[in-house]
């Protein structure tokens, strides 16, 4: 409800601005939830695509809507969104040096890398290693 009611109204900068459905990419504000969340994955072989991106980067946004079909799509991959400005140190650790950066881990190692907004070559490698 409240998610629909934020949309109605105007949400702040969490709310998609393109769809009212609920997302199946999880954004983390925090580092210490986010290492929370990665901690529990890197024990398995689930695929996590890791979309680092940032709120002024045209092509992020362009993508965004792509992403989000992507993980309605694949259902057994965890996707996730991190903003570079607001997690700096999360996008440094992963070496982070243009948005968008698709990073694709498995089992707490990074196996792939996407620069830029791909979105054939994002979903050739998703299918790939899922």
């Amino acid at each position: 409800m409240g998610g629909i009611l934020s949309f109605i109204v105007g949400a702040g900068g969490d709310a998609p601005s393109y769809s009212e459905e609920p997302s199946c990419v999880e954004v983390f504000h925090s580092s210490a939830r986010w290492q929370l969340h990665f901690n529990e994955l890197k024990n398995t072989t689930k695929l996590i695509v890791i979309d680092f991106s940032a709120s002024w980067c045209g092509p992020c946004k362009t993508i965004e809507p792509v992403i989000h079909a992507m993980a309605k799509k694949y259902t057994a991959v965890d996707f996730v969104k991190i903003d570079v400005d607001e997690l700096s140190d999360v996008a440094q650790e992963f070496q982070v040096q243009a948005m968008p950066t698709f990073v694709l881990v498995k089992e707490g190692k990074e196996i792939d890398r996407i620069v830029g907004a791909k979105k054939d070559e994002l979903e050739k490698k998703v299918q790939k290693h899922s």
